[in-house]
């Protein structure tokens, strides 16, 4: 983790590219959080990976489960450190303040689900002697990405007995990869011809698993069997078990430096994962302070942010109502106000402006590496469509802290006004009333296998979450 000298090196002259403002000691530190960073990216690939990881990482700082807290009957005081895990997948982590909870909370939300391609529940079969499996897309990806590359699976899966068995095949160096096919560009007269959302339909997103059949001749579906026979060696599971399973086909691989001369790093599930890590960074070593610091990484974002772990869900309020509780300063009246009360950035990525796709972009209205933090005052589409538009006056007081403290910051639209868009979780924390604004880092690749964002943008994510919980 970063130290406190390091986000506290506050600079007062602002600078349109960050680059321009390190010093030799500031690159050193660049460096070292986006070296911290691709460890987490290669190693967390799901949100439940994720979550495990950061309660491990808050653990070690003191950090306490507030189920723990609730079961001892113990109160809460100023500086005391808890989370609360809600099944496995999303996490919220509170930094009890001096203050009141009806003044309100200072918030950092982002999402630590990614694009992906999940199992069917159903998944394994065979056809002329090859084993596949079934896979179905999980949010906005473009299928033809997902062909021809290594791909891995994490994930677990449940046995009856209620048995939890953790599933990582593809990242070792010593493990096997798997991967979809796509058609041979001699045979591919047909398909060149298909528009590009089709040329890769939903259903042929097929792994090829396997191709040698088991050893006993008289099975049916030898090469499938055989599959089945690995796994439960390895695992000690059965076909059955698929159905009460959560696998995640990813990118196979680690986290890599982008660029000659290493500015950039190019990792899987950047989108939300870089705006979730650096938050996480931003509220670690904090000690105390004023308002309630709150860094809440959600599930679902991805699909609608839907289901019992989704940001939809009712997990925050009651959290804080059980945190309030604990703190002996509970009432429903209490938390309606302490809600409404709240300041949030809602931390997810923004576009990037591409020199090699200008035509989707407006200029002046763009987000570019390595010119900060970006902030978007409004998402949705075609008309703000679903969005949450940030009101003028928390834009003040955003400026105000960012300039305090020497945070390299940007305004950004996602992309022209008729192209297209999109949404984050800002909307559903912005029905208690309470101030919110989307903001976060900008990528190349967005929803790709693998995604691109800038070092200098990292840091200076992680500088700007931070003086968000020190000042807002």
């Amino acid at each position: 983790m970063s130290t406190k000298n390091e986000k506290k090196n506050l600079l007062t002259k602002s600078y349109e590219v960050a680059w321009d403002k390190y010093s030799k000691e500031d690159l050193q530190k660049v460096f070292a959080l986006s070296d911290r960073y691709k460890e987490f990216m290669s190693k967390c690939k799901t949100e439940r990976e994720c979550v495990t990881e950061f309660i491990s990482l808050a653990e070690a700082k003191g950090y306490v489960n507030i189920e723990d807290i609730i079961a001892e009957g113990k109160s809460l005081k100023p500086g005391d450190k808890v989370y609360a895990n809600n099944k496995g997948k999303t996490l919220a982590m509170f930094l009890i303040g001096e203050e009141n909870f009806e003044k309100g909370l200072k918030i950092l939300g982002a999402h630590v689900d990614s694009p992906r391609l999940d199992l069917k529940q159903n998944p394994l079969y065979e056809d002329t002697d090859l084993a596949l499996m079934e896979t179905h897309y999980y949010g906005g990806v473009k299928k033809y990405q997902w062909v021809t590359i290594p791909l891995s699976v994490h994930g677990v899966m449940i046995k009856k007995d209620g048995t939890s068995v953790e599933v990582i095949i593809g990242e070792d160096d010593n493990d096997p990869v798997i991967g979809i096919s796509d058609l041979l560009i001699h045979l591919s007269a047909d398909q060149m011809n298909k528009k590009l959302s089709n040329g890769i339909e939903g259903e042929d997103l097929n792994l090829l698993v396997g191709s040698m059949p088991i050893e006993d001749k008289d099975s049916k579906e030898r090469v499938k069997n055989n599959i089945l026979r690995l796994l439960n060696e390895k695992y000690g599971i059965v076909e059955e078990d698929f159905v009460s399973a959560e696998l995640e086909v990813v990118p196979a691989g680690k986290a890599r430096d982008y660029g000659f001369d290493r500015s950039m790093v190019m990792a899987y599930g950047h989108d939300d994962r870089v705006c979730s890590y650096t938050s996480f960074e931003a509220i670690i070593d904090m000690d105390k302070t004023d308002k309630t610091c709150v860094a809440l990484f959600v599930d679902k974002e991805e699909v609608g942010s839907i289901g019992a772990t989704g940001m939809q869900s009712k997990f925050f309020e009651n959290v804080v109502a059980e945190v309030m509780d604990r703190v002996g300063d509970y009432s429903e009246l209490k938390l309606r106000r302490c809600l409404a009360n709240s300041k949030m950035l809602s931390s997810d990525v923004s576009a990037a402006y591409d020199p090699n796709y200008p035509s989707v972009m407006e200029k002046k209205n763009a987000a570019y590496f390595g010119k900060g933090l970006v902030f978007n005052k409004y998402t949705g589409s075609r008309g703000k469509g679903g969005c949450n538009d940030a009101n003028a006056e928390y834009i003040a007081e955003i400026r105000s802290i960012m300039e305090k403290h020497g945070v390299t910051w940007q305004t950004a639209e996602l992309g022209k006004v008729d192209q297209g868009g999109g949404g984050t979780i800002a909307y559903i924390l912005a029905e208690y009333g309470m101030e919110v604004i989307d903001c976060g880092v900008a990528l190349h690749n967005m929803h790709a296998p693998w995604e691109v964002a800038s070092k200098a943008d990292i840091y200076e994510a992680m500088r700007g979450y931070y003086a968000f919980l020190l000042e807002a």
